[in-house]
């Protein structure tokens, strides 16, 4: 072997007994922190968010280093596609605005959206109506249910209500679904003194198809529910790890209860 790659036997030897560079030391340490951040995060945790908790740490790591350290090793962040149905759209829609969210959601309870995803339960669906505050992106209500109707969605805002107890004028934004387009939700909102704001167009909720993305990703997608009981404990579970524990990257890297924390001292 050494005559075909035309090198000493000594020199093959001398390779074979050196001791692993200080890099290389530093680098194994390295990788198991980022195996235990990204198993604290049940998988779920890419370079940039990884990066960030090391260096919430104390630890001072690029996310060059990072990313080529998980490459190597093959430590990859769960991610899918998700498919949507589309709902129906009424000609009424179009007296419900568009409000200039970004102008406004800039503090807590300024403004809340809203939307539903379909998860599977054995061979029959369920549905998943969430609230959300687009400030802090917290989810602040949520619901399940076997119909997708105005009935779920009233849960869902009637929860993040009770927990948050917004002041008049806060607005509520969501897709053009039937289910926040009806009358007994928009009555619910005016009699709460909440504004609604829709999409101009289908399917442009950004950030509650973000919140959805990453649930199905992290927790839902690959795994057979065998009953209502475990979807709920599932969907509970992750909502908590989301607001408390999962770093977001459009509010600094910290989960959205710090970050609603830091805001309200």
């Amino acid at each position: 072997m050494c005559r075909l790659y035309e090198v000493t036997r000594g020199g093959y030897y001398r390779w074979r007994h050196r001791r692993p560079s200080a890099r290389s030391a530093e680098n194994e340490r390295l990788v198991k922190l980022i195996a235990r951040v990204h198993a604290q995060s049940r998988g779920t945790y890419g370079s940039p968010r990884i990066q960030s908790a090391l260096c919430m740490q104390g630890m001072q790591i690029g996310k060059n280093r990072v990313a080529r350290l998980m490459r190597k090793h093959q430590i990859r962040a769960r991610a899918m596609k998700i498919y949507r149905f589309k709902a129906g759209v009424r000609r009424f829609f179009e007296a419900i605005p568009r409000q200039r969210l970004n102008v406004l959601s800039r503090e807590p309870n300024s403004v809340w959206v809203g939307d539903i995803t379909y998860l599977k339960l054995g061979a029959a669906w369920r549905y998943l109506a969430t609230v959300m505050d687009r400030c802090t992106r917290r989810v602040i209500g949520f619901s399940l249910g076997a119909n997708k109707n105005v009935r779920l969605t009233l849960q869902a805002l009637d929860r993040a209500v009770h927990r948050c107890r917004p002041g008049p004028g806060l607005i509520f934004h969501s897709d053009r679904g039937i289910e926040y387009a009806g009358y007994h939700f928009r009555d619910r909102l005016a009699e709460l003194g909440i504004v609604q704001s829709m999409n101009e167009r289908m399917n442009d909720n950004a950030y509650m198809e973000s919140f959805y993305h990453s649930m199905k990703s992290d927790v839902i997608h690959g795994v057979t529910f065998e009953n209502e009981t475990q979807l709920q404990r599932v969907v509970r579970s992750y909502i908590r790890f989301y607001n408390e524990r999962r770093l977001h990257s459009s509010i600094g890297y910290v989960a959205p209860a710090v970050y609603e924390q830091n805001y309200l001292r």
